[in-house]
């Protein structure tokens, strides 16, 4: 590397808030389903434990050797509604599973678990409505664990019994835990390599063990955009491949790095813009550099999917690799040009809804007023799941009832989730749409064999 090319990382990494997000270890539980689930919890933890021992250690020390922060070290395993079936477990024995995962979590001292997870597009099997019934309590009676749950794929349709579910399901965790709804997505189209909470399993095509990485620099996008103010579309395009190349390089570095000193088998890079609250790194300020005077005005949707595409692009020429999400997050209470945009009036839900036909995820991080009815919810998740099935795309749910909260107000998370104004949703009812239950069927376009 010409030393050029190492003061401009250099630079990337002091000034402009680029890090690797995530060193993330995926683990398969399939060999300690047991119909006994005292055994079954004993074999998880066990093996969590005796995988991931090293995997703080050796992100801390890849860190310090290049100069790379690498801000979060976790884990995630294989959907543990499936893990559970053979234990024939009620709502209640599931949160046994939560409790050993946290407890593995926290052996191992990494900063989420994901997994605790179940794939319902097409209909409930085994202990999937137990799971499900059970994740406000679990995510209340944990720490570390985080929470998905599939209702929907081009290829099935969309699960309206599970929609409706998950309204309340929803409501019911806001109500247990003030962060329980932050560590917890609904999903259309989800993915197995994906390295991102909260919404991180670990697929049942992946390998026994795996080390996927998320890469973040919205900081660095941004500087580089200001570097070609006034030029075309065109250039703007080529500029954002050209810096997603040298971001996803650094991720693949690390990545095979981890992979090497544990003797793990290295999966993707995940180039995904995921802003923090940090100032410069904004998603949200990086479609304005391009000359809108805010987020959510016209031309929005515009700007959102010329970036998208070009990290994409840019990602894929530097690793063979590249998978889980891979695109533009716009969370809102992670983002401080967002957060300015829905306090000016600039940006609201429906514009937001309008956004993620275009981006890596969904509805991601938005507070809501704690009144609104699970129904509506339910009505919130089921128009996402409908854009990502029609779209063939990932789509996701991460509302936030902001309890004793109303329109205007602010609910404050901490760390990298932030703070959220609480948004308006539409006062006319869902009830009777959601109330049917069923499935939406799948699209023509998704029979393609």
């Amino acid at each position: 590397m010409e030393s050029n090319q190492i003061f401009e990382t250099i630079r990337m990494i002091e000034e402009e808030n680029l890090d690797i997000r995530t060193i993330t270890m995926g683990i398969s539980l399939l060999d300690c389903i047991d119909a006994d689930i005292d055994t079954a919890c004993s074999k998880i933890y066990q093996k969590i434990t005796t995988c991931a021992k090293d995997l703080v250690k050796v992100g801390d020390q890849i860190a310090a050797e290049y100069g790379i922060p690498i801000i979060n070290k976790r884990i995630s395993v294989t959907p543990i509604a499936s893990i559970a079936s053979a234990t024939k477990a009620r709502s209640v024995d599931c949160v046994k599973f939560a409790k050993t995962l946290d407890q593995a979590a926290k052996a191992v001292g990494v900063n989420f678990i994901g997994g605790y997870t179940a794939l319902v597009e097409k209909g409930f099997q085994g202990t999937d409505l137990a799971l499900i019934e059970s994740i406000p309590q679990a995510l209340a009676e944990t720490d570390y664990v985080c929470s998905s749950v599939n209702i929907g794929s081009t290829k099935a349709g969309i699960n309206m019994d599970a929609v409706k579910r998950m309204g309340t399901v929803i409501k019911q965790t806001a109500e247990k835990s003030d962060l329980g709804c932050a560590k917890l997505v609904v999903f259309a189209n989800a993915i197995e390599d994906n390295p991102f909470m909260a919404g991180a399993f670990h697929g049942f095509g992946e390998a026994d063990k795996v080390i996927n990485v998320g890469v973040s620099g919205p900081g660095v996008m941004k500087r580089a955009i200001e570097k070609v103010k006034g030029e075309s579309f065109d250039v703007i395009a080529e500029t954002v491949k050209k810096t997603a190349f040298k971001i996803t390089r650094m991720g693949q570095l690390v990545g095979k790095e981890t992979s090497k000193r544990l003797g793990i088998p290295f999966g993707i890079v995940d180039l995904s813009l995921a802003p923090t609250p940090a100032v410069g790194d904004s998603v949200a300020q990086i479609l304005e550099e391009m000359g809108l005077e805010s987020v959510g005005t016209h031309g929005t949707t515009a700007a959102l999917a010329l970036l998208n595409d070009a990290v994409k692009k840019g990602g894929v020429m530097a690793c063979n690799h590249v998978g889980g999400l891979s695109g533009a997050f716009i969370p809102v209470s992670e983002d401080a040009g967002m957060i300015q945009a829905v306090e000016a009036g600039a940006l609201n839900l429906e514009k937001l809804e309008a956004m993620t036909a275009i981006c890596s995820v969904g509805l991601d991080m938005i507070a809501i007023p704690g009144k609104t009815p699970a129904d509506t919810i339910s009505a919130m998740v089921a128009d996402e799941a409908a854009i990502g099935v029609v779209n063939h795309k990932t789509t996701a749910v991460r509302i936030i009832p902001a309890k004793d909260k109303d329109v205007g107000d602010h609910i404050e998370f901490g760390g990298l989730l932030g703070s959220a104004p609480v948004m308006k949703t539409n006062d006319a009812s869902s009830s009777e749409f959601i109330q049917r239950g069923g499935r939406i069927p799948a699209p023509l376009h998704s029979f393609k064999n």
